[in-house]
């Protein structure tokens, strides 16, 4: 179907079919994303094992004999499951099959690896003209690295996240695996430019991303401290390291986030902590991170006088930025989380109803939607394949 044709809907990808070949959490976290926003998301599995994310945990969920990963749940909802071994020419077949009906094809494979499959990209592109790949690699698919082997954590270091992170002198990884993340999402704005680009030429493309290009991709101000100011970033803790007061503190009962952006917010803040806004050494944002580590002693000190709701309420009334920092089970339970749809309900055919963490874009007016459980292994084997029959 061209794109033309399609027939708009309340999902924006509706009527486009993406392949997923991937596995673990980067082409997973892509192509679960393109299924939220409507498209029919087809992952290919190899027999008896199937993603290797199935297997990661604990903490697992479901009876002893087959236990289900909820590592994998965070990653394939709304998908179907089928499963061929490509090595095998039933399995490359099947492939074909799919090739020529996609959209869309995900692959995270390590460079060559589909070529000696006998899908390299002038193979599918044959098949099906108009397909887009998303191939995402560890480190980029040329190079003097090309084809490296990429896991988050590997990637989080060698791209220098780690040495921004934490507290001096102790590299620190994020609490999620970022990198794999950021690379899915890159992945997906690049899948939807192509999609655009194929209605003025009529063919795919390409596209390609990496653990690598997606961490040094969110560098930001810490990238051009280096580039453009010469200046190698370190660590700097739960404080920002170009604004000041920014950051963790402490009041009586818990820690308190606190965010003052500008000069003027600053002068709003000080006299709520006793502090004189005039004061040489605070009066600018400058001087302010030139004696960041006097000034977050004395507003600690201040702090300490009054639980963290004391604080929150004036610093709301005062207009400043602050938070708390809430565990994950408070997250899904606060009412704000729930307003923004951040939980949606889903039916699994071992475990019945449960909650996932939701799509995190909305659409104004768009119908909400029912979305699908991650699937079983091989789950729609035979509908698949009756599909194909019947479109063939």
């Amino acid at each position: 179907m061209h794109d033309s044709e399609r027939t708009p809907s309340g999902a924006p990808l509706d009527g486009y079919l993406v392949i997923d070949l991937s596995r673990a959490l980067a082409g997973p976290h892509a192509a679960m994303m393109l299924g939220d926003l409507g498209a029919r998301v087809i992952k290919v599995e190899a027999p008896g094992h199937g993603d290797e994310s199935r297997g990661w945990g604990p903490p697992f969920v479901g009876a002893d004999d087959e236990r289900m990963s909820t590592y994998f749940m965070s990653c394939n909802r709304n998908k179907e499951s089928v499963t061929a071994d490509l090595k095998a020419p039933e399995g490359r077949e099947f492939l074909t099959r799919l090739i020529r009906r996609a959209d869309v094809l995900v692959e995270n494979f390590r460079t060559g690896v589909l070529d000696r499959l006998g899908f390299s990209v002038d193979r599918m592109h044959e098949i099906n003209p108009r397909l887009v790949i998303l191939s995402i690699t560890g480190f980029g698919h040329d190079g003097p690295e090309g084809g490296r082997a990429g896991y988050d954590q590997i990637a989080q270091g060698e791209a220098g996240l780690m040495s921004i992170t934490g507290e001096p002198g102790a590299p620190t990884k994020l609490g999620v695996p970022i990198a794999d993340l950021l690379a899915g999402l890159y992945g997906v704005v690049g899948v939807q430019a192509a999609l655009l680009e194929r209605r003025l030429t009529g063919r795919g493309t390409v596209v390609r991303t990496s653990l690598l290009a997606a961490v040094v991709g969110v560098h930001a101000f810490q990238g051009t401290r280096w580039t453009v100011g010469g200046e190698v970033p370190g660590a700097s803790g739960n404080h920002h390291a170009a604004i000041a007061p920014y950051g963790l503190f402490h009041a009586s009962d818990s820690a308190i986030q606190i965010a003052v952006g500008t000069d003027q917010q600053w002068r709003a803040f000080a006299p709520i902590m006793g502090l004189d806004p005039d004061d040489v050494r605070y009066a600018t944002n400058t001087a302010r991170v030139a004696n960041r580590d006097r000034l977050v002693a004395e507003i600690d000190h201040a702090l300490a006088a009054h639980p963290a709701e004391h604080w929150l309420r004036r610093l709301a009334a005062a207009g400043i930025a602050s938070g708390r920092v809430r565990s994950i089970d408070e997250v899904y339970g606060w009412e704000q989380t729930l307003s923004q749809g951040l939980l949606v309900d889903v039916d699994h055919p071992r475990l019945g109803s449960f909650q996932l963490p939701g799509v995190p874009v909305r659409f104004d007016g768009a119908e909400p939607r029912t979305h699908r459980a991650p699937p079983l292994l091989g789950e729609h084997d035979e509908a698949v394949r009756a599909w194909l029959d019947q479109a063939d």
